[in-house]
């Protein structure tokens, strides 16, 4: 775990009104330390070279430089959101992605829990001294992210722009990961429930965002770790109906989809659940671990 700590927190010490930011680290204007995606290779990926660099062709207009771009993407990549319009500048151009501009909600709200299991490990252990230095860490980044992620006109968690120092305009289900977390109050809590309940449920469980782009991260398609993620931040907060309702619908839809076709799939079509998912940069793929035991945990447990 600690080794995991220090490949998030690498050059921290760095940071200063000179240098703002060092590989996955950046420093907020009021001096909040939080963490970015980031990779060290500015050069195409070798699983998708031809793609890349006829990406960096198209964005040439947008002024994006190549490598800066498939450094860009290969962040994306580190997010596991790969692709969603919450890494663009133009929701409806990958040419204009900026991921390593971004300060993700949902990163630093597991770097928290990073944290905070780190000051628990410690505290048991014949070496305690550390506990109190990750615990005061937590605290000051549960402080940062509710100041910075917290956007009062839309009433929800959005990323955070650090080029442009203010949120980002996609509304995407990284904002559930503080109730997730437990860091927010119950006020925040219930505007970000409105949200869920509102827009981001749909017939066949939530979407990961509430932009079709063609992204495969983005609607229509709903992954099975958001159903989970989604399910546990409203339980948290107790909003045990919607919750529920959410476990209903993807359940259903998991066998709805099984039963016409012997398999578990990767992300489901949850906008209009008599169609496949779609988008991205491959096909969806035929049965997926996180499909299965997802849908074996809601299955068997409150």
């Amino acid at each position: 775990m600690q080794k995991e700590y220090n490949y998030w927190m690498d050059g921290y010490f760095r940071l200063s009104d000179k240098e703002t930011s060092f590989r996955r680290v950046a420093i907020l204007p009021d001096g909040s330390i939080l963490n970015r995606y980031w990779d060290d290779l500015p050069a195409p990926r070798p699983e998708s070279y031809h793609e890349d660099v006829e990406m960096a062709h198209s964005s040439a207009p947008f002024g994006v430089e190549p490598g800066a771009l498939y450094r860009h993407i290969r962040a994306a990549c580190e997010s596991g959101w790969d692709f969603s319009c919450r890494w663009f500048r133009d929701v409806d151009l990958m040419e204009t992605i900026h991921t390593t501009d971004i300060i993700p909600v949902d990163l630093n709200c597991l770097l928290y829990e990073l944290e905070l299991t780190l000051s628990e490990a410690y505290n048991q252990s014949s070496f305690s001294d550390p506990s109190i230095y990750f615990l005061q860490k937590a605290e000051k980044r549960k402080k940062a992210m509710i100041k910075h992620f917290w956007d009062d006109d839309k009433k929800f968690f959005m990323d955070y722009d650090l080029a442009l120092n203010k949120s980002t305009t996609v509304m995407s289900l990284a904002g559930i990961f503080p109730l997730f977390t437990k860091i927010v109050t119950n006020e925040h809590a219930h505007h970000v429930h409105e949200h869920i309940a509102s827009s981001f449920l749909k017939k066949g469980g939530v979407v990961s965002s509430l932009h079709e782009s063609g992204q495969q991260w983005d609607l229509p398609n709903g992954w099975a770790p958001m159903q989970y993620l989604t399910y546990k931040g409203l339980r948290n907060y107790e909003f045990y109906e919607t919750a529920e309702e959410l476990k209903k619908r993807w359940v259903a839809l998991n066998d709805k989809v099984f039963k016409q076709t012997g398999k578990m799939m990767e992300k489901y079509n949850v906008v209009d659940i008599d169609l496949p998912a779609g988008g991205g940069e491959y096909p969806n793929q035929d049965g997926f671990g996180w499909t299965n035991g997802i849908y074996l945990w809601m299955m068997n447990n409150p």
